[in-house]
């Protein structure tokens, strides 16, 4: 059987240290396919060393996922993340 889903990106990881201010943070950016054919923008972020938290957005196609994904990435490194 042929795979149907779309081919997508790969995580974005991004870091942001700042030893002066005790800062060491987290952000990873990745497109993943629903069982329902629609297209999920994962967002994972926190300290780094611990779990963190996520948040999920749902898209009806991937067109809209990826221009998600562009924003989210265009606030990270306004924010001062940087890709690790």
């Amino acid at each position: 059987m042929k795979n149907t889903l779309p081919r997508l990106p790969d995580i974005h990881c991004f870091r942001r240290i700042d030893a002066a201010s005790d800062m060491a943070r987290f952000y990873l950016l990745s497109l993943e396919p629903t069982l329902f054919g629609e297209v999920a923008v994962l967002r994972h972020w926190g300290r780094i060393g611990t779990r963190g938290r996520q948040a999920l957005s749902l898209h009806s196609t991937l067109a809209e996922a990826e221009k998600t994904l562009a924003r989210q990435i265009a606030r990270r490194r306004k924010r001062g993340y940087t890709e690790a």
